[in-house]
């Protein structure tokens, strides 16, 4: 019997731009705040949560969709231990970003934040859960499953183009330089006397100057890098422990304790994704 505790992701290599994760019963799924690379919409399938996407808090329910701006801090969690499932799909920024800019949607092929967090329309709700079956379905054909993301994500698109724009305040360049050297440095052992000398700022100001613009901590900020770039070893087949030597942990324990932390997964639950993508498959009806 399964385990419905257990997270099934699905990837295929002839669609590397998208990923899906499917949880059937999210009272142990935990995630501490964490952002990803990529443009990512949840289908709450069942129960509850609480949808924490910057500042804002959200109670969510089956029937609604949540979504996800890359690089933007959130977390979302069971309330009290209720039963609650869901459905996540993960899209390449670059790839969306091309769709976006050829369907007239964006002037250039450069990335543009949407302001939708949540969405509660049957309509939509609907078209996503019959493309995550799509994908989940070892039946269907690749064709099949590409029309199905590229309809959807396309007619959602043009919807949330005609949404009104709120813009969000650009980080200070000092600030904005201290993040790009992390990024350039993501697995090197980053000292805060480092970012205190590039930045001119105090430690504690510092700390909190960088919170306030990314949502993490410069800490929290690295390791949130390291196992984004953990994920890509992963899904490429590294094994676990040379994954986390590559993305700068010192052992393999405590990639996966920070892995689990922020996936709600293990690294081995994410390498090995589902084979059988038919099981329960149609389960996100209401």
């Amino acid at each position: 019997m399964m385990n419905s505790s257990k997270p099934i992701f699905w990837r295929d290599a002839r669609l590397p731009h998208v990923e899906l994760r499917k949880v059937s019963d999210g009272r142990k799924v935990c995630y501490a705040p964490h952002s990803h690379t990529q443009w990512s919409i949840g289908a709450i399938t069942e129960g509850e949560s609480t949808y924490q996407y910057r500042e804002a808090l959200f109670h969510v329910r089956a029937g609604d969709l949540v979504l996800m701006n890359p690089e933007w801090v959130h977390s979302c969690n069971p309330i009290d231990n209720q039963s609650w499932a869901y459905l996540m799909l993960y899209v390449d920024t670059g790839w969306l970003t091309d769709l976006r800019f050829r369907t007239g949607l964006l002037p250039e092929t450069r990335w543009q934040d949407m302001a939708t967090a949540t969405l509660s329309e049957p309509l939509w709700y609907d078209r996503y859960c019959r493309m995550a079956e799509c994908l989940l379905d070892a039946r269907r054909d690749l064709l099949d499953k590409q029309t199905e993301v590229v309809e959807f994500l396309s007619d959602l698109m043009q919807k949330l183009a005609r949404q009104p724009v709120v813009p969000q305040p650009d980080a200070p360049d000092t600030l904005t330089e201290l993040a790009r050297y992390l990024d350039n440095h993501t697995t090197e052992d980053v000292s805060l006397d480092t970012l205190c000398e590039i930045s001119g700022y105090s430690a504690g100001h510092l700390i909190r100057a960088f919170r306030h613009c990314f949502g993490l901590t410069p800490h929290a900020y690295l390791l949130n890098r390291r196992i984004q770039l953990g994920r890509l070893e992963l899904a490429n087949g590294t094994p676990i422990a040379e994954a986390a030597l590559n993305t700068g942990f010192a052992d393999q324990p405590h990639f996966q304790r920070t892995f689990k932390r922020l996936m709600a997964a293990t690294p081995n639950q994410y390498r090995q994704p589902s084979t059988d993508h038919q099981i329960q498959a149609t389960d996100c009806k209401q």
